[in-house]
């Protein structure tokens, strides 16, 4: 056993050691002088990170050093123990404030960069700085100029929703609110442009942590409204005070978790997000006070093997999502094994998974990555003026459609009667619907086959404010659903459950282009007309009052859906901007805030839409003549004679799973106006809404292999349906974790056992009653008789005495 872990120590150090020192033969050699930082405090919790970005660090054969700047307090520093864990230039602790006393660890960061280049000796031999965080994994070489870095146009990372440099806050923190960039996590800049804007960094992030007034979330992005981004907002308006302009990539880092995109290998993983593999998952935050790499040979619970993912998942794209995951987790197991040996443990058992760590197959998915020629891929500078609209060229592209829904039965009647109407719609290519769902309610679920389905984590219930919001899974879905999906189609069209389809809608129909989405009016959205658009968009003028259909290129969707998302959140963190002469919210709760998010969204990309009257229509409205709407929406009622529908009426009723359950039936056309024109054609399209429905359903409903109407079959369904729901309520404690179907039948027989004691005694209770009301009143007579004539007394008496002799 001990040779063999011998063997495995050696093997990897051997590895490591020969991928750091023949960088040169991957063509690495910098021409330039390459330092790297990273900033941590004297924690366990960063002491662990900092095992992984080392370890990391070395396998990716980045050039030039790397130093780590350690944030301590003297007291701390007495009783700490990782000072040999990285090459470490220490600084002072700023954690709390040395002259306001505020708790604020995070600004040890700028703190960091500039007391380092006051002075290091290392910052006097430096061209290039590569700066990030320490919970990361290098995966290839990062070097400056090849990212495209210059001097005054630094490289980094998006960080999307530092909704601040797009609106007052930036006017109030910079001179130079255009040249504000939302940018974070992988930084690299001239050694130059840093020791300008250092400074400015430290100071910028005090002034936006003191500025207390502003930390609302709509302001801000921080979901807490407590300030604690302030760092970051203090790095892009440092940036913006020194005139320095970001050339910003958003795919060369990743969380672990999402699917990069096709064609890119990304060069660093910020785990800084939960993540999962199947049923394993791990989250940085649950090792806060973790001792892990002071305890001999404990490691981080092991996730699957990439076997065991090839397994669980066909789609080639997500896999190699998940195979990211495998790699960043295996990686920080890795560093330390080879940190425990360094600390003098006992050699570890042999196990399964200290031999995968030492296999080629491990090797072959954690070595160097270099990036590809042209795989770098900017950001356009979202300052500038919107980019030129491709016309509409060539062969028809593919399209594909999106629905958003939840794991509910109101839902599930729209599915049926959504996907119903698609199949007879003549809608070209694939549709997928995004099913938003909790994990509990996943688990009772049973509409899976409904309709081609993504499942979405659902945020109903939001999980960092606790805010309940449903309609923001919308574009939770969409931006999950890009993340997480390889995506042929050229063409996105987004719908809603509660609509039927008439006919295809195509961008080459209705003239959608790249740069030019194709949408529906909702010209109740006056917030863009008034001071909610000022507040929330750098480009209140660019705003649209849009929604219902939305056709867009799927370029454009990649860039617009984290907005869409985080104006979501903005709008609806703004309460205070809540009132009806600003939103047209007739309730004034914030509900409309989705549609913001989306028209806000489009507007700080100058997305303009083309805005077409003519695909939508709510069944109850007068059609203009001659035209053919594609679609029905009918989130609203609609009446034809004494019949009507209203969607909400029907939220809690189960459509579904009820054999042969529909809607009241609409009128026939015969019925509708005869005088009007107008009024008969409104009714018209009102009636065909209320049949496609019932349609849908009685062709899901023999999909079901529903027992014929009024057969015997159909009523032992009916009343096993009843029995079922009641069985279910009154064994739930008792029968919890068993099968479904299992429940079902347990609760059924028993419920028909009980109605017969239950009748028995009821019988007997009635008959009970009826004796003792009887002797009651048998009682009194007798009493009255002692009193009355003797005659009349007599013939009672007799008449009680024989009565009681009878019974």
């Amino acid at each position: 056993m001990e040779m063999r872990w011998g063997l495995i120590t050696v093997l990897i150090v051997v590895s490591v050691a020969v991928g750091f020192v023949s960088a040169d033969e991957w063509g690495q050699r910098a021409p330039y002088r390459i330092h790297t930082l990273f900033s941590v405090e004297c924690q366990n919790y960063f002491d662990w990170q900092t095992v992984g970005l080392m370890h990391s660090f070395k396998k990716s054969r980045q050039p030039g050093p790397i130093t780590r700047l350690l944030s301590c307090t003297d007291e701390e520093m007495k009783n700490y123990r990782g000072m040999d864990l990285a090459p470490t230039f220490r600084v002072p602790s700023w954690s709390r404030h040395p002259k306001t006393g505020d708790w604020y660890p995070a600004i040890n960061k700028p703190v960091g960069v500039l007391h380092w280049l006051q002075h290091s000796e290392d910052a006097k031999n430096v061209d290039w700085v590569v700066i990030l965080d320490a919970d990361q994994i290098i995966r290839g070489p990062i070097i400056p100029w090849e990212l495209g870095a210059e001097r005054g146009r630094p490289f980094a990372a998006h960080y999307g929703y530092l909704v601040g440099c797009d609106n007052m806050l930036v006017r109030l923190h910079t001179r130079h609110p255009e040249l504000c960039d939302k940018v974070g996590g992988l930084l690299a800049m001239t050694i130059d442009d840093l020791r300008v804007l250092a400074p400015l960094w430290l100071s910028k992030t005090e002034d936006v942590r003191q500025d207390t007034a502003h930390w609302a979330t709509n302001l801000t992005g921080d979901v807490y409204g407590k300030g604690w981004i302030s760092e970051m907002y203090g790095y892009s308006f440092g940036a913006a005070e020194a005139g320095l302009k970001h050339k910003i990539n958003d795919d060369l880092m990743i969380y672990p978790g999402y699917v990069p995109r096709e064609g890119v290998e990304p060069v660093l993983m910020h785990y800084g997000l939960p993540f999962s593999v199947g049923n394993w998952s791990f989250t940085k935050l649950d090792h806060h006070e973790d001792n892990i790499v002071y305890d001999c040979n404990r490691l981080f619970p092991e996730p699957p093997y990439p076997r065991e993912v090839k397994m669980m998942e066909p789609d080639q794209y997500k896999r190699r999502g998940l195979l990211l995951s495998l790699e960043c987790m295996n990686t920080l197991n890795e560093g330390l094994i080879l940190r425990h040996a360094q600390n003098g443990c006992p050699k570890p058992k042999w196990t399964k998974y200290l031999s995968f760590l030492k296999s080629k197959t491990f090797m072959e998915l954690s070595k160097p990555k270099l990036l590809a020629p042209g795989s770098v891929h900017i950001l356009p500078d979202q300052h500038q003026p919107p980019p030129q609209v491709d016309e509409f060229k060539g062969p028809y592209p593919k399209i594909h459609t999106l629905f958003s829904t939840e794991c509910t039965t109101y839902f599930d009647w729209q599915t049926v009667g959504f996907m119903h109407s698609f199949r007879l719609s003549g809608q070209p290519g694939n549709i997928t619907r995004l099913l938003s769902c909790t994990d509990e309610d996943l688990k009772k679920y049973k509409g899976h086959d409904l309709a081609p389905t993504h499942y979405v984590p659902s945020m109903s219930r939001h999980p960092l404010t606790g805010d309940w919001y449903p309609a923001i899974n919308k574009p939770a879905a969409v931006v999950h659903w890009l993340h997480h999906t390889n995506i042929d189609a050229e063409y996105i069209v987004i719908l809603d459950a509660d609509m039927i389809l008439r006919g295809p809608i195509t961008p080459w129909e209705f003239k959608a282009a790249r740069g030019r989405p194709v949408s529906t009016p909702y010209d109740y959205l006056i917030g863009c007309d008034n001071d909610l658009a000022k507040l929330h968009t750098r480009n209140p003028e660019a705003c649209d009052k849009v929604g219902g259909v939305i056709i867009m290129h799927i370029e454009d969707l990649r860039k617009f859906a984290m907005y869409w998302l985080l104006k979501t959140q903005e709008v609806r963190a703004d309460k205070e901007h809540y009132g009806k002469e600003l939103t047209g919210d007739i309730y004034e709760s914030g509900w409309i805030s989705e549609m913001y998010g989306y028209s806000f969204g489009a507007a700080e990309l100058n997305l303009r839409h083309i805005i077409n009257k003519e695909i939508l229509i709510y069944p109850g409205y007068v059609p203009e003549p001659g035209v053919d709407y594609r679609v029905f929406h009918y989130g609203l009622e609609f009446k034809v004679g004494n019949w009507s529908f209203d969607k909400a009426n029907w939220r809690n009723t189960d459509m579904i799973n009820k054999c042969w359950s529909k809607f009241p039936d609409p009128p026939s056309p015969s019925q509708v106006h005869e005088t009007d024109n107008d009024l008969r054609q409104r009714d018209l399209l009102s009636i065909e809404c209320g049949q496609k429905l019932n349609e849908a359903l009685l062709l899901h409903h023999k999909r079901r292999n529903c027992p014929e109407p009024g057969s015997e079959s159909e009523l032992r369904e009916s009343i096993s349906s009843g029995s079922r729901k009641v069985g279910k309520l009154e064994t739930k404690q008792q029968v919890k974790g068993s099968d479904d179907e299992t429940e079902e039948t347990t609760t059924s027989e028993g419920r028909f056992s009980r109605l017969k004691i239950w009748v028995i005694v009821v019988w007997v209770i009635s008959g009970v009653g009826f004796l003792v009301v009887m002797l009651l009143v048998c009682s009194t007579r007798k009493v009255r008789a002692r009193g009355g004539k003797g005659y009349r007394n007599k013939r009672r008496t007799t008449s009680y005495s024989s009565k009681t002799g009878l019974e």
